[in-house]
């Protein structure tokens, strides 16, 4: 893949108008159905805890029915490009895929290492989906491509991906029950139950060592089962437990979209923050993983393998809820793509660069908007609110203090002029003048009620 994807492979495609889209123009544009394109329509993603129990079981069902259905639009390269004809020069090397398979595919591209040639160490220094300004615009296509597909197989514009709040703290996997993404198996603890459906799912582009040493790609060919060990990498501490609530409160704070280099070392970057190179308030330090890292390497198997991650559909709503912040993130700062970086980012992620390897092209910038109004798509989320730090509980405590102070002296003003106003308004005869004793007593009694 180029730079300049995709005329490395195709040179011209359909020019959609109106609200028409897709590779012939035979789609709607996200947030828009009907035959002439022409109705709204908006689908809600919601926390998959909070889903009825019908609910839950069609999307998991959904899910299941993705991962065998095989898709209507899309076929894969099984060969690079330069034996991309075969053999005998006349053959084209493509395969069928499933839905759910081709989004694994998908993503397994974007970070998959340069075959350089036989005998030499592929290339690894070229990810166009992760560690720069497009880890957010890319996902966000990724999942938008993932839901309109599932919504044309059920027949369904208001099918939405729900997603999962990871941002929970502690160490169990909410999700990880057999109700909802599989729990841990009697027989043995790395794999799924067997009453889970995703017990039976076999993943695809595994054979990474083969892709790099002999030049070939992921194909559909399955292989070995999901593996899941949440909170189980006893090496690692710091990744045996989920992000807390407060970390979101945290990073959605951080101001600036992303910053030079535009890498995983970037601080005070919005996008390196929630990616988790940066701590949660934005302060880079290469030792953390944070966020969105930390939720994939608690996952610790299957779903912690960036080639292989979205393999287990963990993944799904891992990154949904990843990019609900990011969109919350869109709308608190009232940003607009004048924030993202027109230029010396890292390859593929410039803001006017085509998503490798999406079809028809779409670039980064027309992600960099706001879902409810631009992408057919809302979240409903209850965001944490920042704890305060010891700055603002002093300052907090000065403010009430001082209002304190100027409510009693207040009420004491008020006091001393009805005292004033009482005793000019004394009767000239027949009444004995008030004590001064009597009169303080009753209007000290007064000011402290």
């Amino acid at each position: 893949a180029l730079p300049i994807w995709p005329t490395r492979f195709l040179n011209s495609s359909c020019l959609c108008v109106r609200n028409f889209s897709g590779y012939d123009c035979s789609a709607c544009k996200p947030g828009w159905t009907g035959a002439n394109c022409d109705q709204r329509v908006l689908a809600v993603r919601r926390n998959i805890l909070e889903l009825s129990p019908q609910e839950r079981r069609r999307f998991i069902s959904a899910l299941d029915m993705a991962k065998r259905t095989t898709h209507p639009h899309y076929v894969i390269a099984s060969r690079r490009y330069a034996e991309i004809m075969g053999p005998d020069g006349n053959t084209t090397q493509f395969e069928n895929i499933t839905i759910y398979n081709y989004f694994v595919w998908t993503h397994y591209y974007s970070v998959s290492k340069t075959f350089l040639g036989a005998g030499q160490e592929s290339f690894g220094g070229i990810d166009f989906s992760h560690e720069g300004p497009a880890f957010l615009t890319w996902h966000r296509y990724h999942l938008l491509h993932l839901e309109r597909d599932m919504q044309e197989m059920l027949q369904d514009p208001t099918f939405a991906l729900p997603y999962w709040n990871f941002a929970i703290g502690g160490n169990e996997c909410d999700i990880c029950t057999d109700d909802y993404m599989g729990a841990r198996s009697n027989f043995d603890s790395i794999l799924l139950s067997s009453n889970s459906v995703f017990s039976n799912w076999q993943i695809v582009c595994e054979s990474v060592e083969d892709y790099d040493s002999l030049g070939t790609i992921c194909n559909s060919t399955e292989g070995g089962p999901i593996r899941r060990n949440p909170a189980g990498n006893v090496a690692r501490p710091m990744v045996q437990r989920l992000p807390e609530p407060q970390d979101i409160a945290l990073c959605l704070e951080v101001g600036l979209f992303d910053t030079p280099p535009f890498y995983s070392n970037s601080p005070e970057s919005f996008r390196n923050t929630i990616e988790g190179y940066n701590d949660p308030s934005g302060k880079y330090d290469p030792s953390v993983r944070s966020l969105h890292n930390l939720a994939h390497l608690f996952l610790n198997g299957t779903g912690g393998q960036t080639h292989l991650s979205p393999n287990d559909p963990i993944f799904v709503l891992l990154h949904t809820f990843t990019d609900a912040v990011f969109d919350e993130w869109l709308r608190r700062h009232n940003a607009d793509i004048s924030v993202y970086p027109l230029e010396n980012a890292p390859i593929g992620h410039n803001r006017q660069y085509n998503m490798v390897p999406f079809w028809p092209p779409i670039s980064n910038n027309e992600m960099f908007v706001t879902a409810p109004e631009n992408l057919g798509y809302m979240y409903e989320v209850q965001w944490p609110s920042r704890p305060l730090n010891v700055t603002e509980i002093i300052s907090i405590t000065v403010v009430a203090a001082l209002v304190l102070v100027a409510v009693i002296f207040a009420a004491a003003s008020c006091a001393v002029h009805r005292r004033r106003k009482d005793y000019l308004h004394q009767p000239l005869l027949g009444e004995q003048h008030p004590r001064y004793s009597e009169d303080y007593q009753r209007d000290a009694t007064q000011s402290t009620v």
